[in-house]
């Protein structure tokens, strides 16, 4: 057949040669797996159809199935691997496809189920066994004939040692036959499965089972010795499942199989499983095949018996089991091994190390062990079982043993049954007797006694078990002679019990572990615990009855093999014993009982008497609360009776001579407990119980506690009575009448009185058991049984009362004496009494403590001065109150005083007006935190009724609004927002200096907080609460918003509004407000007032819409006849209103102003409010009808002409009404604004009007300076400054052009007469108003005039500023070129740009700018006086100006100094930091104007001036402090889109006074116009200061100037030499701009000179390149010099381009004209301060400048010539 490669012909269907040969290997031998293939079957059972006619079948199996059936049968090793999930595959199919499909696999299922179920790979076998149980779903009956080929492999597989598929494949078991049907399956099968088993256990090897050429000898071997493993178990199987008839014929198989040695030898093999498997078969043998066991007893025997020390844990369970069959069913086992030398030894190994970890397996089958031991073996008896039970003993010792609770009782169980065990079976034996109790017994509790880790194994109540069963015995044995004996054994036992008992007391230093095992042995023998049958296992437990013959020993049932209780046997039974109860102890043990703790209670009270031994006092203790009874009591009581009575009531001396226990408590215990006072005292609080259980009544005990609470006990002991009495049921019995009694509880009152008044003297209270005496009033208080309280109700109450008293008293403490005070104790009791009161009713005194701790909690702790731990106690505890209150049922809120109590308190706290923020944030986390408690109630209505009862009525909240200060008027007046016509309040704002809230303020809080809360629960308000506490808090916030300066405080109560979301927008958003805009608009109809402004806001906040509000203004008749509501109403609509709607109100106006009276144009419902609402509907832009404006103009020129007494012409106005003030403001208001609207001409006699009325009314205004604190004169002067800036402006916006519509002379009229008219009232004006107060800022209502007032003065020319005529300020020493007005106005404006108010300063300012320009001529004129004698020459700018940036700076430095320069400071506008940065920005853009228009030579001194005093430096570092880090100008997008970017640098600044909307941009954009100035004027300077800088300056300056400004100034100065229109006489000088050069060409005779001057990226910060254009007649050298000269002139004058160009051809000039260069610096005029060289040597007669020569001397230190060194004079 050829080669591996060769291609099969096609068609070809038959296999090669192999196949065809296993074709008819099966032919010969059916379809059984045998040997199919080579070798062995397993080394390749491919898919070869195994029977007849194979090629057929083979076709009508489905394809698919084919597939998977050819990859199971695939042998190499990673086909292999993908068994799993072709297994899988298969089963899927089994599932999905036809029965009839299905079925045709099943001839070939068998070979690879056999095959694959062996694999190495644990999943495979799980998936082989999953796919199996789905094929016989499907296949079902079908299956029958192929049972007997996989049955064998099939029971393997449910033995399999990988639990899963072993779960599997019993699964598939029980799908095939049911529980029933099992046992006949495996008949039906029982000679193939034994023969498979067989053969793998005797014929198989690991390399016959796998291929030792593909298969690792490591896998080999794990698979044979799982396939034994799973042969011997499976073989277990069979036996327990055959029935003894199908046995009989396999008994045949069997013996062959016992007969081989192999077979014994696995008992043997190192690999625990299989030995364990073995085991586990030969127990089964025993079990269902005993006579052929019997045969082999010659290998049964030593293969189970000499392996007894296995210690395997997976073996042992097995291996003992094996041995108990092998005892049972062989039993001339012993005559086959060496009992003494090889099976005790290795036993007795064992047992004496613990049974190495394997306690529990081992030890419960000693004792059948022991029990099928026969006599021949164990003679000696003695010896044996003395062995036998010491090595036992010795198994506790061991480290591992002690440890293991389970194991320790293990030991202890076995070690008890078999005592018992041998006691019984040798009984009348009296050396095994005295072997078991002296030997044994005695000596193994003495050990125990000695180590405490023993004591856990529960030995106690085994000894008392045995104890019991040998009572019984005695007591219930018919035979006198057994029971003699065991009352012997027993009488032995105590004898010898008590010997050692008394050993470990007898001792004055006792071992503690010692007594402590002594009471826990003693307290056991008295009541056994009978929790020992529950905490042991099931198993290995054994009852003795004497009942039970030997011989039945012998004839008990083994256990199964596959049985439950596979680690022991039921022997025997005997008669339950219920040692629990002590009324049941026998006789037998109570008489020895009791004398053995007498004897120990006697050398106990000795040792006390005589040593003091707490250890024995102690140990006494515990012995009386088990053994208390009056013979005990009588052995403890001393002889001498005198004295322990002694003045004791009669009732009390009876009792003591009556009961032995009443006397030893007397005689001993009172003294015990009142020497002894430490915390752990709690023993003899016990033994005082135990003497309690001796009296015969609770009378007695009352009597006796009575008694000793007034006498003799203390504090800690009564605790101690009191907490036992809570701890046990019994022990509160023994004590319920006294407790319940009067002398305890006032005893209690009176402690708690001394505790409180203790405290609150302050006197030192830290004794030990101070914190005690709390805990005992806590405990009193908040421990209840049944549901009642410890002491008498009435005393609770009283206690109560005293607390509360106590905390009432605690706000008069200072915070320290609070700090030690008994606040944190009564929190404690008062939270555990709260805490604990279930069903209690809270008493009314409880109530009233609960209202305290809510009140202390609610204060700030200003004023309680409690610490905050106190205060978190506090809290905890009313909570704990609250919450109990809440959770009871019925009407919470009528039947709780706390509840009504503190709603009133919380009502009267917020109407007082005595909090401040802090105390109302407190008052409000308080009240949240009690309306949360609220939302817990039943009660659904309760947080409702709350809320409603601390709401106050409309009397209230009228009052509370009318006490709100009424400053917030200033600015709606002001604005023109309201008007009004009387004079209803006063300036001074008295609250703020008491830093309290306004009562109006917090109750609004307070009530919106409690809605919040109750909102979340959609609590239901009654009456339109929640509308009614959302209008109030509108007028709070209101109020707040319209006050000029809110002091501190008041922001501060809006941000705390803020952060606990007290909002309008939470409000609304929580409940249903549809009814507040009616509500808001009713109140603003009926008051006016802030109530206007409320909807104003709500409509500008677009909180509502103006639809919205439009509905309640329909009918415009409805506002008329005007009201002071309906008024302001109007007022504060009119920014809101349509024109149509105006005009409505506006055509309701006009007809009356045109008929009133004299008497009723100041009326509101005459010509002040009709006008008034004129000029708001005017102030919104929308009159734009010129004959209107001009007709009411005219109706005022009748009102002049017919009531001149009511216009406030120069007049004095102290007398004068508020209702004419009124009318006159408004009347000023309006030609205000119709100078603004009005575009129609007017004539000249209206122009007359305006203007001698405006210019009459400023003469008011400044006659009358006196009033201004009256806000009505305050406002007068603020309209008639704003009348007369309206004019200015009017005027100095009119052009030649535009002035064609002006009657003629009124120009030249304004010009000569009003506008000197107004600057000469208004300068002294603002000099003395200034002058007056210096410390209101610009929005307080004081300084309310000098915005218009300053805007006016801004309009003044120069000439009228230099003519007016100011009072003299001059002075002393102050150096001045100026004249003395000129010196007097700069010394009198110059200051206030210090002055804190914006207005002013900008005024101040313009005036200064105006003015600026004039001064350097008067320095210039001074020059020659600054001649070249000084060194470094320097003169100052004006000195006026100077000596106000040295103070300036001062005030920058605290402002600014520890800001690292280039960090960003954002300045708040109008702060007082606003002012000082302000002014001296201000002053340096005076100070560079003033630069900028002196010479050349003059700025040369001023700037050196700079440089001295380091002023500019320190500028330019507050610079890069205020500008921003992007100083991009506010613009809309649009303009963006097609422009360069504009910045604060490209942007010029508009100094506005009016204009606040650019108010936090004022300091950065100043900053930014400051720094292009200084640029711009002093580039030297700023370039030298930049040079100096360190590094981290150097890079932020460079990085912002190279980014923003440098393109600005480098673009400025090209422009200015390209329109320059400065003519050099020889020099031309032209410039590009996208280079950035300049060209300047010199010539003169034949010399041209071409140079270019290149600014740098980082101009003018970087130095300024020349570079050499033509050159024609210049030596090179010279060229070089006049280049360098170019390049310094440049670099360090502080001037322009053309400057620099102009004094380097000066210098250039001065050379050809003969004059020599300076040979210091090669020029001729100096590059700083522009002088020639004077300065001639005597020697060589070389001339130098003076400031040259000065630097050459500093810098070398000589005084010589440079050039030749000779001394220079």
């Amino acid at each position: 057949m050829g080669g591996k490669n060769k291609q099969r012909t096609k068609g070809n269907l038959r296999p090669s040669n192999s196949g065809r040969a296993a074709e008819l290997l099966a032919k010969e031998q059916g379809t059984v797996p045998g040997f199919i293939g080579f070798g062995t079957f397993h080394s390749d059972l491919g898919y070869v159809p195994a029977i007849q006619g194979a090629e057929e079948i083979d076709s009508l199996v489905d394809s698919d199935f084919r597939m998977v059936l050819r990859k199971l049968s695939k042998k190499d090793v990673t086909t292999k691997l993908k068994a799993s999930f072709a297994m899988q595959e298969f089963g899927t199919m089994c599932t999905e496809r036809d029965t009839e499909v299905v079925k045709g696999v099943l001839p070939y299922w068998p070979r690879i189920f056999c095959k694959i179920s062996l694999d190495h790979d644990r999943r495979v076998r799980e998936a082989t066994q999953q796919a199996f149980e789905k094929l016989i779903l499907k296949v079902k009956k079908h299956l029958a004939p192929y049972l007997k080929s996989l049955m064998g492999y099939w029971l393997m597989a449910q033995c399999d040692t990988y639990t899963p598929a072993a779960s599997a494949a019993k699964d598939a078991f029980e799908a095939a036959f049911p529980p029933s049907k099992q046992p006949e399956a495996i008949a039906f099968c029982k000679d193939e499965i034994t023969s498979v088993l067989q053969d793998h256990l005797i014929k198989e090897t690991p390399d016959t089972l796998s291929d030792p050429q593909t298969v690792p000898e490591e896998e080999r071997d794990a698979k044979f010795y799982r396939v034994v493993t799973c042969s011997l178990l499976a073989l277990k199987k069979l036996l327990c499942l055959l029935s003894d008839n199908e046995l009989d014929s396999l008994e045949e198989k069997f013996k062959s199989l016992l007969s081989q040695n192999k077979f014994w030898k696995y008992g043997k093999h190192s690999i625990p499983q299989i030995r364990s498997a073995y085991f586990e078969l030969v127990s089964a043998l025993c079990q269902r095949i005993p006579h052929l066991m019997k045969d082999e007893a010659s290998k049964v025997s030593p293969s189970v018996l000499l392996s007894i020390d296995d210690s395997d844990p997976i073996v042992c369970p097995a291996l003992w089991e094996a041995v108990l069959y092998t005892l049972t069913t062989v039993e001339d086992c012993w005559l086959h091994v060496n009992a003494k030398k090889s099976v005790f030894p290795k036993l007795s190994a064992v047992v004496r190390e613990g049974g190495r970890g394997l306690a529990t397996v081992i030890y419960p089958y000693l004792l059948p062990f022991i029990s099928k031991l026969p006599q021949s073996i164990t003679d000696p008896k003695l010896d044996f079982f003395k062995n036998f039970l010491t090595s036992l003993v010795a198994g506790l010792s061991t480290e591992r043993t002690k440890t293991s609770f389970s194991e320790c009782s293990a030991v202890i169980s076995a070690f008890f049954e078999c005592l018992r065990f041998i006691m019984q079976q040798n009984l009348g034996e009296e050396e095994i007797e005295e072997m078991l109790i002296n030997d044994q017994l005695i000596p193994f509790i003495d050990a125990v006694l000695k180590d405490p880790k023993l004591q856990d194994g529960q030995l106690f109540n085994h000894l008392a078990e045995t104890l019991s069963s040998w009572e019984a015995r005695a007591d219930l044995e018919k035979d006198y002679k057994t029971a003699r004996n065991l009352e012997k054994v027993l009488l032995n036992f105590w004898e010898r019990l008590s010997e050692i008992c008394v050993e470990k007391i007898n001792e004055p230093e006792a071992d503690v572990k010692s007594v402590l095992g002594v009471s826990h042995l003693l307290q056991v023998l008295q009541k056994p615990k009978s929790s020992l049958k529950l905490n042991k296992k099931k198993v290995g437990k054994v009852r003795f009855a004497d009942e039970m013959p030997e011989k039945n020993k012998e004839n008990e049932k083994c256990v199964s093999s596959e049985g439950e209780n596979s680690e022991g046997s039921e022997l025997m039974a005997e008669p339950a014993v219920s040692p629990s109860c002590s009324d049941l102890i026998s006789p037998l043990r109570k008489k020895p009982l009791e004398d053995l703790v007498c004897k120990l209670a006697e050398m106990s009270i000795n040792y006390i008497n005589e040593q003091k031994s707490e250890q024995h006092l102690r140990f006494l203790s515990t012995l009386l609360s088990s053994f208390s009874s009056s013979q005990v009591f009588k052995v403890l009581i001393s002889d001498e009776k005198q004295g322990t009575v002694k003045d004791k009531p009669l009732e009390i001396a009876k009792l003591v001579q009556k009961n032995p226990a009443v006397q030893f408590l007397y005689q001993k215990i009172t003294g015990w407990l009142t020497k002894d006072q430490r915390k752990d005292a709690g023993f003899l609080v016990d033994i005082l119980y135990s003497a309690l259980c001796c009296c015969d009544s609770n009378v007695e005990r009352k009597a006796i506690l009575d008694d000793l609470t007034e006498v003799e006990l203390k504090w800690n002991s009564v605790l101690q009575i009191i907490e036992k009495a809570c701890s046990s049921s019994d022990n509160h019995a023994l004590v319920t009448l006294w407790l319940k009694g009067d002398i305890l509880g006032e005893k209690l009152v009176t402690l708690a009185e001394h505790l409180c008044n203790k405290d609150l003297e302050s006197t030192v209270s830290s004794e030990p058991y101070f914190s005690e005496r709390w805990t005992l009033l806590s405990l009193v208080l908040s421990q209840h049984v049944k549901n009642d309280y410890l002491i008498g109700e009435v005393y609770v109450e009283r206690i109560i009362v005293k607390l509360h008293e106590t905390l009432s008293k605690a706000k008069k403490l200072s915070e320290a004496e609070n700090n030690d005070s008994s606040m944190s104790f009564i929190c404690d009791v008062a939270y555990n009494y709260f805490s604990s009161a279930k069903g209690c009713l809270l008493m009314p005194s409880s109530e009233d403590l609960l209202l305290t701790l809510f009140q202390l909690c609610a204060e700030s702790k200003e004023k309680t001065h409690l610490p905050d731990f106190i205060i978190s106690k506090l809290k905890n505890t009313w909570l704990s109150g609250v919450n109990l209150l809440v959770h009871r049922t019925g009407d919470t809120y009528k039947q709780s005083t706390f509840l009504r109590l503190s709603a009133l308190w919380l009502k009267n706290r917020v109407q007082s007006s005595t909090l401040d923020v802090t105390s109302l944030q407190v008052l409000l986390s308080a009240v949240d935190d009690l309306l949360n408690a609220l939302l817990e109630s039943k009660d659904a209505n309760l947080l409702g009724v709350y809320i409603g009862s601390v709401m106050p009525d409309n009397s209230e909240w009228e009052k509370m609004r009318q006490s709100l200060p009424v400053q917030w008027l200033h600015r709606p007046l002001l604005e023109g927002r309201l008007s009004l016509n009387y004079e209803g309040f006063k300036t001074d704002f008295k609250e703020q200096d008491t830093k309290k809230l306004p009562s109006h303020l917090c109750t609004s809080a307070l009530l919106s907080k409690m809605v919040l809360v109750a909102l979340k629960k959609e609590t239901v308000l009654e009456n339109n609460e929640l509308e009614k506490i959302i209008a109030e808090l509108l007028y709070s916030l209101q109020w707040y918003e319209e006050l000029d300066n809110p002091p501190v405080f008041l922001t501060g109560f809006c941000e705390m509004l803020q952060k606990m979301n007290i909002t309008y927008d939470n409000l609304c958003g929580l409940g249903n407000t549809s009814g507040l805009l009616q509500l808001l608009f009713d109140r603003s109809r009926k008051n006016g007032t802030l109530w206007s402004l409320i909807i104003a806001k709500l409509i500008l906040s677009r909180s509502i819409s103006s639809d919205e509000v439009k509905q309640h203004y329909r009918r415009k008749e409805g506002f008329f006849p005007l009201t002071e509501g309906n008024m302001h109403t109007i007022q504060s609509l009119c920014p809101f209103l349509s024109k149509e709607d105006k005009k409505e109100f506006i055509a309701q106006c006009i007809p009356a102003l045109l008929s009133w009276a004299k008497e009723d144009v100041c009326r509101i419902n005459g010509g002040f409010g009709h006008l008034a609402i004129f000029n708001s509907c005017l102030q919104t832009k929308s009159i734009d009808d010129g004959e209107l404006l001009h007709g009411l103009l005219k109706i005022l020129i009748t009102w002049k002409k017919d009531h001149e007494d009511i216009f406030l012409f120069s007049c004095n106005l102290s007398e004068v009404s508020p209702e004419i003030l009124a009318v006159n403001i408004e009347i000023i208001r309006f030609l205000s604004l119709f100078l603004k609207y009005c575009s129609s001409p007017l004539a000249e006699h209206e122009w007359d009007f305006i203007m001698c009325s405006m210019l009459a009314w400023l003469e008011t205004t400044n006659e009358n300076q006196a009033l201004y604190s009256v806000p009505l004169v305050q406002l007068f002067a603020c309209v008639s400054c704003d009348l007369a800036c309206e004019l200015s402006a009017f005027f100095d916006s009119t052009t030649l052009g535009t002035n064609g519509s002006l009657p003629v002379n009124l120009i030249s009229e304004w010009k000569e007469f009003f506008s000197p008219g107004i600057h000469s009232l208004l300068l002294p004006l603002l000099v003395t108003a200034t002058g007056e107060n210096r410390d209101t800022s610009e929005t307080s209502f004081q300084n309310a005039m000098l915005k218009p007032m300053c805007e006016t003065l801004t309009y003044i020319p120069k000439d009228q500023l230099l003519s007016q005529k100011l009072p003299a300020r001059l002075i002393a020493g102050q150096k001045t070129n100026l004249p003395e007005y000129l010196q007097t106005l700069l010394n009198t404006l110059a200051p206030l740009l210090l002055y804190r108010a914006r207005p002013v300063q900008i005024a101040v300012y313009h005036m200064l700018y105006k003015l600026m320009p004039e001064f350097p001529q008067y320095d210039q004129d001074n020059l020659k006086s600054y001649g070249d004698e000084e060194e470094e020459p320097a003169l100052s700018p004006p000195a006026a100006l100077m000596s106000l940036l040295s103070t300036q700076e001062d005030l920058l430095e605290n402002v600014l100094g520890c800001v690292p320069v280039g960090q960003i400071v954002t300045v708040k506008p109008l702060s007082e930091d606003f002012c000082y940065v302000l002014g001296y920005l201000l002053t340096w853009k005076l100070i560079l104007t003033f630069f900028k228009a002196a010479s050349s030579q003059l700025r040369a001194l001023y700037s050196m001036y700079l440089r001295k005093t380091k002023s500019l430096n320190k500028l330019l570092y507050h610079l890069f402090r205020l500008m921003p880090e992007n100083p991009a100008f506010a613009e809309t997008a649009v303009e963006l889109s097609n422009k360069d970017p504009r910045t604060f640098f490209t942007e010029e600044l508009q100094l506005c006074i009016r204009d606040t909307s650019a108010l936090p941009y004022h300091i950065p954009h100043l900053a930014c116009s400051v720094y292009h100035m200084t640029l711009k004027d002093l580039p030297a300077m700023v370039r030298l200061w930049w040079n100096s800088s360190e590094k981290r300056v150097f890079n932020i300056v460079d990085r912002f100037t190279s980014k923003y400004v440098s393109s600005v100034l480098s673009f400025q100065e090209i422009s200015s030499v390209q329109t320059s229109t400065q003519l050099f006489n020889g020099m031309t000088v032209k410039a590009r701009a996208t280079t950035r050069e300049v060209m300047a060409t010199y010539s003169i005779e034949d010399i041209v000179i071409e140079l270019i001057i290149q600014l740098p990226s980082n101009y003018p910060l970087g130095s300024i390149t020349v570079e050499s254009g033509k050159r024609v007649g210049v030596a090179v050298q010279q060229w070089r010099n006049w280049m360098l000269q170019l390049s310094t002139y440049l670099t360090h004058q502080n001037g322009s381009i053309m400057e620099g160009l102009a004094l380097w051809k000066n210098n250039v000039d001065k050379r050809f004209e003969g004059v020599e260069d300076c040979m210091i610096c090669f020029s001729v005029i100096h590059g700083f301060n522009y002088s020639l060289p004077k300065k001639a040597c005597r020697t060589c007669k070389k001339k130098f400048h003076s400031a040259c020569l000065y630097k050459w001397f500093t810098s070398s230190n000589k005084s010589t010539c440079p050039l030749c060194r000779e001394t220079f004079f």
